[in-house]
């Protein structure tokens, strides 16, 4: 008996809210389900906490129902004010298609848009409203006092929430609404952040055509500090090769948590359960493989299986004994020009410089506890100069902590 699509996202941790969880479970039962995730343009590359939303996308594409992926056009203009101190960053148009065009071609590999399979859509309806008739039609519909009482609102009061941003909502629930009229979109998803946007799509569409739509929120993809990852927060992982190079992205997923291996595994790869469910037990070197296996499988989906077997060598390379048997060429490299060391460089500067470290105290703890070494010698000095001698052949191999490794290119 097959499966209910609904189900295998609930069994993998997909689901963190519905609003109609039995509704929903009996739609995926009866019927081809079309349904959306939006993705507001607000950098050129799409993180890993989007990468999760791709993987419950693709869960429910091979199970035979069609993803929309809306490219926030209309919603970037704006910028979604949930989880801010202030106030977004007002976009120009050019920055806005540009990152637009970025996402696009990075979510396109993850998704068969061919014969109707999926959708990829824009909302620049919204660009198009008039002001006046938007109100009549749709903000009518809207209770101030309710809109005031959600988390992405009140947050905000105190620090000032301005006109501008409160119209978000009506905007996110209108796409709702256009997409059910346009392509007969059942389903809204998001991250647990978006709840309160996701309800108020679900009853405009409710109350405008009498539509049986639904919703529901995704979980928050945590740092192995527990905290949220994202670019807001300043710990992105980039899908991006430029911006986070495969190598830093498998090590990344190799140095997990151990307390976040099983549900990484459950939530980004598509492993079976009944593998994953047999790693719930492993310890030690067992635990460690079971990393191996995410951050290789991650690595493969998001990078392809040459990169992730290019990464996983270099990584394995990393945990050698003998300095001579690293993969260099594998690793992240910066150039440095001979004006840049001709009087020698400071230990501090060289891992600013590499993007080693987030602020200059940061690298002088590091140093003082021991965290950092140079072709395998630690430095206990973070007034430590760097000579073009110390570029072996040209190049110098920085270790950061146990498992953070990089190369300096003396060009």
């Amino acid at each position: 008996m097959k499966k209910n699509a609904f189900d295998i996202l609930k069994e993998r941790g997909f689901v963190a809210q519905a609003t109609h969880e039995d509704e929903i479970r009996k739609l995926f039962d009866t019927e081809r389900v079309t349904l959306y995730i939006g993705y507001d343009p607000t950098a050129d590359s799409l993180h890993v906490g989007h990468f999760l939303t791709f993987m419950c996308l693709a869960h429910l594409h091979r199970a035979g129902h069609r993803p929309i992926t809306l490219m926030g056009t209309g919603t970037g203009m704006i910028g979604d004010p949930t989880d801010r101190t202030g106030m977004r960053a007002v976009m120009t148009k050019e920055t806005i298609m540009h990152n637009i065009s970025c996402f696009k071609q990075q979510i396109s590999k993850f998704f068969d848009y061919e014969n109707d399979h999926a959708i990829m859509e824009e909302n620049s309806w919204l660009l198009e409203l008039n002001y006046i008739e938007f109100m009549r039609e749709i903000g009518v519909h809207f209770n101030v006092n309710r809109m005031l009482a959600a988390d992405s609102y009140k947050s905000r009061l105190d620090a000032g929430l301005t006109v501008f941003e409160f119209n978000y909502m009506l905007m996110q629930a209108y796409d709702f609404l256009v997409l059910h009229r346009k392509y007969g979109c059942r389903l809204q998803m998001g991250g647990s952040e978006q709840w309160s946007n996701i309800i108020a799509g679900v009853e405009l569409a409710r109350k405008v055509d009498g539509a049986e739509v639904y919703g529901f929120t995704l979980p928050i993809l945590e740092a192995a500090d527990g905290s949220k990852m994202g670019k807001s927060m300043g710990n992105a992982v980039w899908l991006d090769a430029d911006k986070t190079s495969p190598h830093e992205f498998y090590q990344y997923w190799r140095n997990t948590a151990d307390s976040l291996v099983i549900s990484h595994l459950k939530l980004l790869t598509f492993l079976p359960m009944e593998d994953i469910c047999a790693m719930e037990s492993w310890q030690g070197s067992e635990l460690n493989k079971a990393k191996e296996i995410l951050a290789f499988e991650v690595t493969k989906t998001v990078h392809g299986s040459a990169e992730a077997e290019k990464a996983q060598a270099s990584a394995r390379s990393l945990f050698a004994k003998n300095m001579d048997e690293i993969d260099l060429d594998s690793l992240p490299t910066t150039e440095f020009s001979a004006a840049d060391i001709s009087e020698g460089i400071s230990i501090i500067d060289l891992l600013e410089k590499s993007a080693l470290i987030p602020s200059r105290g940061e690298g002088r703890r590091l140093i003082q506890q021991g965290g950092v070494k140079i072709n395998g010698e630690k430095i206990d000095n973070h007034d430590h100069m760097i000579t073009a001698t110390d570029f072996k052949d040209g190049y110098i191999l920085i270790q950061k902590g146990k498992k953070v490794y990089h190369r300096g290119h003396l060009v």
